[in-house]
């Protein structure tokens, strides 16, 4: 097996590696599910690193909480996102048009992160098909390998290499097989945050908005999460940012008017129906 910056060669085959993107987030509060996987990722000798399933509503943390574990870990996050029309093969090789007509075999942030040992995260993994799943089955057991049928190889991941799965709570997923489901384990449960923490979030996050505005933005937030209802940290930036910026370009409109205006405007519903307390 010889390797080059940015390729690997393996039997014969050059396999080019995509770059791990450049990810950062500050991680507030919620330790408890950041232990969880970093514990599920422990080396333990002989016993490989399990394969967790972090599991919650859109827009919770479940990436940020994959993207704090790898830095925790001092290794390269990598990227793939799933979807409906996820294929076998796109989860391992890609065959592209190079120079000349000749074939390149371009591997998936999957597969790059077990050649180079680091961490991939399968992003929204119930949105692939049973037929997808089966194509990595053999990763997520004691065999730690892929088969590329594209490119006629076998790609074994290194020790260091780990993976997890995020799974959203909605109607638009597929049913995991039984047989995939048994190796994700365990699963990582994401709520939402307290509301100290989903001010600091916001508050670290933007540096225009008021505090008045987080404030009730976060109020608005918790009247939400106790109705069960699906606005999540994501949208609380949302608001606050277009709050901002309504307000910096009509400088007539108030803060209350303004957030008003976010709230319908990001979430599609007038901001009474969340019985959020209004801005003095």
């Amino acid at each position: 097996m010889g390797k080059q910056a940015d390729k690997i060669v393996i039997k014969g085959v050059e396999i080019h590696l995509v770059d791990p993107p450049d990810l950062d987030v500050d991680w507030i509060g919620m330790e408890e599910p950041l232990v969880q996987l970093l514990a599920s990722w422990s080396d333990d000798g002989d016993d490989p690193p399990m394969q967790p399933r972090i599991l919650g509503k859109p827009g919770v943390g479940k990436t940020s909480l994959a993207i704090t574990a790898a830095r925790r870990m001092k290794q390269d996050l990598y990227v793939y996102q799933c979807t409906v029309d996820t294929k076998p093969e796109d989860l391992i090789i890609t065959p592209v048009i190079a120079d000349e007509g000749k074939i390149r075999y371009v591997a998936s942030p999957l597969v790059a992160a077990m050649i180079k040992g680091g961490v991939c995260l399968l992003d929204e993994g119930n949105r692939m098909s049973e037929k997808s799943w089966a194509s990595i089955a053999s990763l997520l057991d004691m065999r730690r390998s892929v088969y590329s049928i594209i490119a006629g190889v076998e790609i074994k991941a290194k020790p260091e290499f780990r993976i997890c799965v995020t799974m959203n709570e909605d109607a638009s997923t597929f049913e995991v097989p039984e047989y995939i489901y048994s190796r994700l384990q365990p699963g990582i449960h994401m709520d939402y945050p307290t509301r100290e923490e989903e001010y600091k979030i916001i508050r670290g996050k933007l540096g225009g908005p008021s505090n008045s505005v987080i404030e009730h933005v976060v109020d608005l937030l918790q009247e939400s999460h106790k109705k069960d209802e699906d606005l999540s940290v994501r949208d609380g930036l949302n608001i606050s940012r277009y709050t901002y910026r309504l307000l910096k370009f009509r400088s007539k409109l108030s803060e209350d008017g303004a957030l008003d205006q976010a709230v319908f405007q990001i979430t599609g519903v007038r901001r009474v129906a969340y019985d959020g307390p209004t801005l003095v």
